[in-house]
């Protein structure tokens, strides 16, 4: 347990989730019928696909699963994933608590009933249609896929690179089929996740950049 606990002290960094949670859940239960509606005229023509819930529910394992790997396998790679995952979501909380948000995009009837409407209207009773900007689906599923992208090890396998980008490109449009957020919310994460790129893996890019042509020379 000892050697356990030394090779595996920046676990430290999870107790982030002691801040986010009691702060988001906050959010959650003051931030329900005075907020700022979030809209888009380019919403209205995006058409309500249920089976977008298969990977917005996947969102929920390739984030556990990419922090995970870091987290066990690269503890440099670690540290730069959840510093863009923990800043970004901070800077969420303060956008939300002094900016109340919300959406009116939901669906009140459904044209179809199958398994994936009912897995749909099951979202909706558990989850609110308020704090949504910057869409953290969004940006988390960005994050993941920069990290796996700038991974020594992962980067090499095609199928993994490839396979991230295409789960996170089908969650990000999973939350606008799905009605769960505006097109502004996914390009505010865009915007959040690109400056947040340039803070956290640019430097680093540049340092290997560096390192690489001195020892070639």
């Amino acid at each position: 347990m000892k050697k356990w606990l030394h090779q595996y002290k920046h676990a430290w960094v999870f107790l982030y989730g002691l801040i986010y949670m009691p702060w988001f859940l906050w959010l959650e239960q003051h931030v329900t019928e005075e907020y700022h509606v979030i809209h888009s005229a380019l919403d209205d023509y995006i058409p309500f696909q249920e089976i977008f819930i298969i990977p917005y529910m996947l969102w929920f394992a390739y984030i556990a699963v990419t922090v995970g790997y870091f987290f066990f396998k690269d503890k440099a790679g670690f540290y730069r994933l959840v510093t863009f995952l923990f800043t970004g979501m901070t800077i969420f909380l303060i956008i939300c608590t002094f900016f109340p948000n919300g959406q009116n995009l939901r669906p009140v009837t459904f044209a179809r009933d199958n398994i994936f409407v009912d897995m749909v209207k099951m979202l909706y009773r558990t989850d609110t249609p308020t704090n949504v900007l910057p869409s953290i689906h969004v940006f988390n599923s960005i994050g993941a896929a920069i990290a796996i992208g700038h991974s020594e090890t992962l980067s090499r396998n095609r199928l993994i690179r490839f396979g991230s980008v295409i789960l996170s490109s089908l969650i990000i449009l999973s939350t606008m089929f799905l009605k769960q957020h505006s097109v502004i919310d996914v390009v505010s994460a865009f915007l959040m996740a690109s400056v947040m790129y340039s803070i956290v893996y640019v430097p680093h890019t540049r340092k290997e950049s560096l390192f690489s042509r001195q020892i070639a020379s």
